[in-house]
């Protein structure tokens, strides 16, 4: 496997330039997240729309962006990742521009469906491309830009959103947050076609569609259920959907074995997960993001218990973002002093600003929340960046995009999965309660359970070993 860099390779002279351009790609399927939840209440009352309706506009991006992101790093793998990345990016403005023009809550959620197809082509291309255009000894400061932009697109999100309905320019309303995607990509997409060199694997294969499918099959019946089936009441068909899932799941193992033993070209090789510490690496980024569920939950809290309005709620989650910023920037020297535990250093600080955070709230004293949130940003910032470079690089350089998706996806299932699991167990205990301490407790029981998810994703990251001990 080669993963080291050759001193006698040429290193691309305009790489930090396209690490901007890379940076666009990764920071507009997060934001595009965030934003939509902000403009949810404007949304629901110019379509006068129904609750379902609105959970569907937040589920069909996420789950369709989860089921569709292992796809989308294969697709990088074997056609080039600068062209993939292009296609992702025109597809992503053409989908945004549908939903900025949608005329009913139907087309709406249509155009949701879209953008997450073509953000889990874009999103995997930018982290391989990393990998590929980057020696090692750069590598650990392009993935601290790449984390320092996934926080960044979390914070902007909530800022922006808040603020584009506030401005109401044109008089657009809630159409200006899907429309603001089209000025960035109109500049970032032939910036990318100029600036980007081509990579893909040294041995291009043909795509496995039927393995594309059967795992976009299981992924979606996995998640809808669960995104959907508190608002829904669990009815049948959501709970044979979630039936389906494991047997789709069957499905796709054995075919993509059957392909592999035949020497054809498997969507995912089964064997890929027989490189050291691999299933491990996933597993941790699986628990790591169980952290998308305190979204949910500090939002409630904060509009829900302190009748804050969507840009208050921003502004009182700065601290965090001023943690995002920082740590991904610290990210070099903690590798220095803790080495492969790095990433587990991040998420032991993550979860004790979350810790910090139940504490305050529990003992109503919420003006302090300051230095949690601080806390759980900068552990963040720090673990992320970590926790990729140690997953992606357990596999060769011509395998990275298929890795870069498998790693996307497996926090994209993770952050489904705490929003659904976590976020059920934070409204089961609230109940009908409306007053700021139910809600406050139901937040701190909420943040304990995300914590203790943060700190066995921290045990499973500190026992991998690291990339020199692996491939010696």
């Amino acid at each position: 496997m080669r993963h080291s860099y050759d001193p006698n390779d040429t290193l691309d002279p305009r790489r930090w330039t396209a690490l901007i351009i890379l940076l666009a790609g990764a920071f507009l399927p997060p934001l595009d997240f965030f934003i939509v939840n902000v403009a949810l209440p404007s949304i629901r009352e110019d379509f006068q729309a129904s609750a379902s309706t609105m959970q569907l506009i937040i589920s069909g991006y996420a789950t369709t962006y989860a089921a569709m992101l292992i796809t989308g790093g294969r697709l990088g793998d074997l056609y080039g990742r600068r062209n993939v990345f292009l296609a992702g990016m025109v597809g992503f403005a053409a989908a945004s521009a549908l939903c900025g023009s949608a005329w009913s809550p139907s087309v709406l959620i249509v155009g949701r469906v879209l953008q997450g197809f073509a953000a889990a082509i874009m999103a995997p291309q930018a982290l391989a491309s990393i990998n590929a255009i980057f020696p090692d000894r750069e590598k650990s400061k392009a993935l601290s830009f790449y984390a320092l932009t996934f926080g960044v697109a979390s914070m902007a999100g909530l800022f922006l959103g808040g603020a584009l309905i506030a401005l109401n320019i044109l008089g657009l309303g809630w159409r200006a947050i899907f429309l603001i995607n089209l000025p960035v990509i109109a500049i970032a997409a032939p910036s990318a076609f100029i600036m980007l060199r081509e990579t893909r694997s040294e041995h291009p294969s043909k795509l496995d569609l039927s393995g594309a499918l059967l795992i976009a099959l299981a992924l979606f019946a996995l998640l809808a259920p669960l995104i959907e089936g508190r608002e829904q009441g669990w009815p049948i068909w959501l709970l044979l959907m979630l039936a389906a899932s494991g047997p789709f799941f069957l499905l796709f193992w054995r075919h993509e074995k059957k392909l592999e033993s035949t020497g054809r070209d498997p969507i995912f090789a089964p064997s890929l997960l027989q490189n050291p510490g691999l299933k491990r690496g996933l597993l941790a980024a699986l628990f790591f993001y169980a952290f998308a569920a305190f979204w949910l939950t500090f939002s409630v809290y904060q509009q829900g218990g302190l009748g804050r309005t969507p840009f208050e709620a921003g502004v009182a989650i700065l601290p965090a973002a001023v943690g995002f910023v920082l740590g991904p920037f610290a990210s070099g020297r903690v590798l220095r002093v803790f080495g492969r535990y790095s990433a587990a250093a991040g998420m032991t600080l993550e979860a004790a600003g979350l810790l910090g955070t139940a504490a305050l709230i529990s003992s109503g004293v919420p003006e302090f929340l300051f230095a949690a949130l601080f806390l759980v940003g900068a552990g963040q910032g720090v673990a992320l960046p970590n926790l990729v470079k140690t997953v992606v690089q357990r596999v060769d350089l011509a395998q990275s995009g298929l890795a870069s998706g498998l790693v996307n996806s497996m926090l994209q299932i993770g952050g489904a999965l705490a929003t659904a699991l976590i976020g059920g167990l934070f409204f089961s205990i609230l109940g009908p309660s409306t007053d700021v301490g139910s809600i406050g407790h139901a937040y701190s029981v909420a943040a304990v359970a995300i914590a203790l998810c943060l700190l066995v994703a921290g045990w499973l990251s500190a026992g991998l070993a690291s990339n020199r001990e692996v491939h010696r």
